[in-house]
């Protein structure tokens, strides 16, 4: 069975011929197989299938000029070959060889040139390694620190300039630290708080200029504060409170109206 693509080329777009390939001796043993398992093929599913087939061969292709047999080769080349590949020119292959290194081999890509790179290594690294990275100046990298930290470094980034940042911070800080962030600048992130406040706390965020987050309180908020949302400017939060009142009548008993 080939693949799809009824074409043999390599990576500069020229015709494939199995008798110029240093490797032609596997043919016979069925170890590669054109437009199915090659080294010099174009395409890196058939690179990645010949090496799956001939994985000691990996180490002799960690310098071919083709940057996606340097990638596919480093999964599965001797990992004592594979720290110069830190330095390829190519952000796959660096990336492939992080995955395989002990992490004081990899800790120089949290400062790698491409944004992808710092990305994916955070998923690699524990919070005394990824402290620095908190500042990072691509807030996409900044927003993956987020998601993974701990919390007292988590902390470090409630007042974040990027707002997505603040965000994803606002989905995992502990509740207890929440109200920190409840007069933050952005109404989306002032929404995940909101989400997130127990129903004691929403009272702080009553007078929110945001309907939605008005409206959260008139959903959830106790009986001091649904009574300050009946008459609300926005008509959801208002029905929203007073569907809540009418359920409930006991919820503004000793108030007066």
């Amino acid at each position: 069975m080939t693949d799809e693509i009824d074409e043999a080329r390599d990576w500069r777009g020229e015709n494939i011929e199995c008798g110029a390939c240093e490797q032609n001796a596997l043919l016979a043993s069925g170890k590669c197989r054109l437009k199915h398992a090659c080294v010099h093929d174009r395409y890196a599913r058939r690179i990645d299938r010949f090496f799956n087939w001939n994985p000691v061969l990996a180490n002799h292709y960690l310098s071919h000029p083709h940057f996606e047999v340097r990638a596919i080769a480093s999964k599965h080349a001797d990992v004592f070959l594979l720290r110069p590949l830190l330095d390829d020119p190519e952000e796959t292959v660096r990336w492939n060889v992080a995955r395989r290194l002990p992490k004081r081999h990899i800790l120089k890509l949290r400062h790698d040139p491409h944004r992808e790179v710092r990305i994916r290594i955070v998923s690699l690294l524990d919070d005394s390694e990824l402290s620095e990275m908190i500042c990072d100046p691509d807030y996409y990298v900044r927003q993956a620190v987020a998601r993974r930290v701990a919390p007292p470094l988590l902390a470090r980034m409630m007042f974040d300039e990027e707002q997505e940042v603040r965000r994803a911070v606002a989905r995992r800080l502990p509740q207890e630290w929440l109200l920190r962030m409840s007069d933050d600048p952005s109404p989306e992130v002032r929404i995940e708080i909101a989400q997130r406040l127990a129903p004691d706390l929403l009272a702080r965020m009553q007078a929110d200029p945001d309907w939605r987050i008005r409206y959260e309180a008139a959903n959830r908020a106790p009986a001091p504060l649904i009574k300050g949302l009946l008459n609300d400017a926005d008509e959801f939060v208002r029905e929203m409170a007073r569907s809540r009142v009418s359920e409930r009548p006991e919820l503004l008993t000793g108030m007066t109206s």
